[in-house]
């Protein structure tokens, strides 16, 4: 695995510029072109930060009153996955203009230890975000100990939900390819929460856009990766070069550039043999090799829409709940 120091080497930048660039610190000037030189060194090395590395939450300021917690949907380290940091950027920005800060982060795996869920609601909050869908019993719980609760794509119809629209992400996807001619399609992705990946939003939305073309999945191109990249790439490669569809829609810009790297070691030429298209247009996503096409999802706007609705209802609002859907677009670059 490759170290902070040696991404420091490859981008000719100190180890503490590397740092900056991890937990986007912008107290020290920093040109873009050194910027996207760390970036395509981190994305050229496959650097992986410890959690410590990624933790981009400002300390509280003096004049924060308001306590907001924070559930997010992750498996692994919660500082880890640039489409929740990228949330956490845009809600914490905004919290911290309005004189409120996160007091908590919090996965939802997590919280399935009765322990850890008492205390993390041991002290009083002022509201939460839930990025996630939760347990029944967790929620509930939650909802006892925080008048004041917004979902970010949490599926709970009784309180305000920002998401990005799951279903013309992946239709987009399949648009952009099949209108490059392509009728192999396969898909990457991984469960929502507890729900499993074939009852997800974003691979019904391929499913059906397929069938609507007269195509039909192929359950072989289909594959559930758990949004863990390294099982991306061993599936990817147990496909052998001689039985991978003509393209991928991925549900995750991270699985996307797995699959890149996986196509790379197998001598696979991307676009010319199989195009990959990814979803989020994360910021390593345009270093990947090749850069990565992309659906792009406003996730720092959809962070400071989730802070406005909480301080809102903070402040009184007390109108029924809402759902605010988010469009996607497209990216195009190299991969496809």
């Amino acid at each position: 695995m490759s170290t902070i120091r040696e991404v420091a080497r490859q981008a000719n930048v100190s180890i503490a510029t590397v740092s900056r660039v991890l937990n986007n610190d912008t107290t020290y000037k920093m040109t873009t072109e050194t910027r996207e030189r760390v970036w395509k060194a981190i994305t050229d090395l496959n650097y992986k930060a410890p959690i410590s590395h990624h933790r981009r939450i400002p300390p509280a300021s003096e004049t924060a009153y308001r306590k907001i917690g924070c559930i997010v949907n992750l498996r692994g380290g919660k500082y880890s996955d640039p489409y929740y940091l990228s949330l956490l950027s845009g809600l914490e920005c905004f919290l911290a203009e309005n004189r409120s800060e996160i007091s908590f982060v919090r996965t939802w795996n997590e919280l399935e230890n009765s322990e850890t869920l008492i205390r993390t609601f041991a002290d009083p909050l002022d509201g939460l975000i839930v990025m996630s869908h939760l347990g029944e019993a967790t929620f509930r719980y939650a909802q006892s100990k925080v008048r004041h609760i917004v979902g970010i794509d949490s599926g709970y119809p009784e309180i305000d939900n920002i998401e990005f629209d799951h279903e013309q992400a992946s239709r987009l996807a399949v648009d952009y390819l099949a209108g490059k001619g392509f009728t192999d399609i396969g898909f990457i992705g991984g469960p929502e929460g507890k729900t499993e990946m074939r009852k997800c939003r974003r691979y019904r939305a391929y499913a059906n856009a397929l069938e609507e073309r007269g195509l039909n999945p192929n359950h072989d191109w289909v594959i559930d990766c758990e949004w863990n990249d390294a099982l991306c790439s061993r599936l990817v490669t147990g496909l052998g070069k001689d039985r991978l569809p003509r393209s991928f829609v991925a549900a995750s810009d991270l699985m996307a550039m797995a699959a890149l790297r996986a196509l790379s070691a197998m001598g696979v030429s991307v676009p010319e043999e199989v195009a990959v298209i990814g979803l989020t247009n994360i910021a390593m996503s345009k270093y990947a090799n090749p850069p990565l096409t992309t659906i792009e999802i406003p996730t720092e706007a959809m962070g400071e829409a989730a802070g406005q609705i909480l301080l809102s209802r903070i402040g009184g609002d007390n109108s029924l709940p809402r759902r605010i859907l988010f469009p996607c677009h497209y990216v195009v670059r190299e991969s496809a």
